[in-house]
């Protein structure tokens, strides 16, 4: 990423009907850089603080937790970024599920909701690059939503979800969604420091500091067809 390079798309107007979005069925298979933090959090700040929806609340039984931004360069939809946190693991299957997920894209939101049930919504982003240190901004209107700076270093060392799992179970619209991606890249230890993290719209994640923080770069992933049934 060059430096001072900023990356952000405007939010296509809400009033935009589904139909106005081109359907993009799985497999995906998308490219880009990854910033993954890894956490342990105890149960009772999962469910008072991790902003569960109702089909999670009270079910939550442990494993390790998942702070993720992503850049992907190549999606099916286009470029895009991301952020989402995975608390953990919840009962009774023991899967993974996404809480929280903003998106630059409003194609990737459609898509992500419907190929996936992963509640997905868009915000916009900007991602800059400039002396060696990332920053990373959401906003809502005027507002900060999320804020970071990165710093990563170091001999790269290969990530994949053989080392790290997802597993997810996503509920929407009364509908079970069960996907496992794949992914894959090179990795260097990071240094995040967490600015601004906005509780009216994001889990306080800032008030936890994470076990590990790993810069994927490339990032390879690939989200296959859903199953809708153990």
């Amino acid at each position: 990423m060059g430096a001072g390079l900023v990356l952000a798309l405007p939010l296509i107007p809400r009033s935009m009907l589904q139909e106005d979005f081109i359907p993009v069925a799985a497999p995906w298979t998308l490219k880009g850089t990854g910033i993954i933090l890894i956490y342990k959090l105890s149960r009772d700040w999962v469910e008072h603080q991790a902003q569960l929806p109702d089909y999670l609340r009270g079910k939550f039984k442990g494993g390790l937790g998942y702070l993720m931004l992503v850049n992907y360069t190549e999606s099916p939809v286009g470029p895009y970024q991301e952020l989402l946190f995975i608390p953990g693991k919840f009962g009774p299957m023991g899967k993974q599920s996404i809480s929280k997920i903003y998106v630059s894209s409003d194609a990737s939101t459609f898509n992500g909701r419907a190929n996936w049930g992963i509640p997905k919504n868009t915000l916009p982003f900007s991602w800059t690059s400039e002396n060696g240190i990332e920053k990373i901004q959401m906003l809502s209107n005027d507002e900060v939503v999320f804020a970071c700076e990165i710093k990563s270093g170091g001999i790269p060392f290969p990530v994949s979800t053989a080392l790290l799992p997802i597993d997810l179970y996503q509920k929407r619209q009364e509908k079970d969604f069960f996907t496992k991606p794949s992914g894959k890249g090179w990795g260097k230890l990071s240094r995040v420091k967490i600015k601004t993290c906005n509780p009216n719209f994001f889990s306080p994640i800032d008030q936890i500091k994470p076990l590990l923080a790993v810069k994927v770069d490339p990032f390879y992933i690939t989200f296959p067809k859903p199953s809708h049934g153990l």
